[in-house]
């Protein structure tokens, strides 16, 4: 049994007639991963709320007409311009079954390392998400990393420094675990470097001003003594 559950019940609408559906206040889906794709329809505040916690790596008990399916949601569909959810893909999966889903890394304890407290270094996050595989039951719901270590701007963390929980493993084998998941820099320093290169910005401005204008006056001054010239011979 999941930890989370979302009722759903069957739909017969689809294509242009989902608009209507949607209007009601529900978001259609689709399961597949059986014989047939199964066509459903869900309270939209709801389904929000499960997927909000279950997110793209926690198994959900989908209950439907009498019906159990246990199932990851593997596509949320976004309207570009209002940002709710149109529609959602799950992916029937069976709980003695290893299934692979992207899990969230999770940074630990950098408030409390040297690197933030004494030197007050601020890091930058490359890899926000892996994929792993892992029974239903194993699969958790975030990858920690430990931050506290940091101490100096030339470390970092890398793949090789997340935790696995028993019973996961990544599903790409072939993952670098030297690939840089945390590194840090200095913000006082990365301000002084953009201030010093907006200076040399402003100053190559002016020095190229100061060059068109003088290029400009030479050129008055050549129109000047030519029609001078011109003036002579008349």
């Amino acid at each position: 049994m999941a930890e989370y559950k979302l009722t759903l019940k069957k739909r017969e609408v689809t294509g242009k007639k989902l608009k209507s559906l949607r209007a009601a206040g529900m978001i259609p889906s689709v399961v597949y991963g059986g014989k047939e794709p199964i066509l459903l329809a869900s309270e939209y505040v709801a389904t929000e709320k499960v997927l909000e916690k279950a997110g793209y790596h926690s198994p959900i008990d989908l209950n439907f007409d009498g019906k159990k399916k246990l199932a990851i949601a593997k596509h949320v569909g976004i309207d570009p311009v209002s940002r709710k959810m149109i529609n959602i893909e799950f992916q029937a999966i069976s709980a003695k079954e290893v299934v692979e889903a992207t899990t969230p890394i999770v940074v630990e304890g950098f408030e409390e390392s040297e690197a933030s407290k004494t030197l007050h270094l601020a890091m930058t996050q490359t890899i926000m998400e892996v994929a792993v595989k892992a029974k239903p039951a194993d699969l958790p719901q975030e990858l920690t990393i430990d931050g506290t270590k940091l101490e100096t701007v030339e470390d970092k963390l890398t793949i090789g420094d997340i935790k696995l929980p028993e019973g996961v493993e990544f599903a790409d084998k072939e993952l670098d675990p030297e690939q840089v998941v945390v590194s840090l820099f200095d913000p006082a320093a990365e301000a002084e470097k953009r201030a010093a290169e907006e200076e040399a910005e402003k100053q190559a401005e002016a020095e190229a001003e100061g060059e068109t204008e003088g290029a400009e006056e030479a050129a008055e001054s050549a129109a000047e003594k030519t029609t001078e010239e011109e003036s002579k011979e008349e």
